[in-house]
């Protein structure tokens, strides 16, 4: 699996941290949000 570096404010690197769990990765956060924004958006 190939990786990338993406480039965020340090607040907001904290903000994502705070959002998961200890052991999980950012990658594993960001997956989460994603999924969970895709299963509640509104149907346009």
């Amino acid at each position: 699996m190939a990786l990338t570096t993406i480039k965020i404010q340090t607040e907001t690197r904290d903000k994502l941290a705070d959002l998961g769990k200890k052991s999980e990765s950012y990658d594993t956060i960001l997956n989460r949000l994603i999924d969970f924004y895709r299963d509640n958006k509104k149907k346009e």
